[in-house]
């Protein structure tokens, strides 16, 4: 194998490697963003369950009408 050749292959093996860390770094791009709208789902249906633990105001559908 001649040196041209070898380079070639180390060129090569380089472009591929600069191909995967691009789709790592868009792979992890994209579950950090879904982490983070997990983590304000999460924070939201907590303070629902919190409210609704503490006595808060019932939801429209189970209030009382006015007459009772």
């Amino acid at each position: 194998m001649t040196v041209e050749e070898r380079l070639i292959e180390i060129e090569i093996k380089l472009t591929r490697q600069e191909d995967l860390t691009q789709e790592l770094n868009r792979l992890v791009y994209q579950q950090q963003k879904q982490i983070d709208e997990l983590r304000t789902f999460c924070a939201t249906l907590a303070r629902q369950a919190e409210d609704l633990a503490g006595g808060g105001a019932a939801p429209p559908g189970d209030e009382k009408p006015p007459h009772y």
